[in-house]
């Protein structure tokens, strides 16, 4: 998948279930087995554009964080 031009996605929806599961981006971050960085979180919570791998990674962390599954769909609008 090319990045589209315009790497700015704008605010995802990422970012208003970690607060209202009061999580910041270091708890994904200790959540994740993988390697996840900060870096990585807080650009997708402010919608900078993500590989789907990097996609995958935030993810699974959100998933063990919130200690429930999600989708894609439900974390990002792209």
């Amino acid at each position: 998948m090319r990045p589209p031009e315009n790497r700015e996605m704008g605010p995802q929806p990422i970012a208003e279930l970690m607060a209202v599961l009061n999580l910041k981006p270091n708890d994904l971050v200790q959540a994740s087995p993988e390697q996840l960085t900060h870096k990585m979180v807080t650009r997708a919570m402010k919608g900078r554009w993500l590989t789907r791998n990097t996609q995958g990674l935030v993810l699974r962390a959100f998933s063990h964080a919130a200690g429930k599954p999600a989708t894609l769909a439900e974390l990002f609008t792209y």
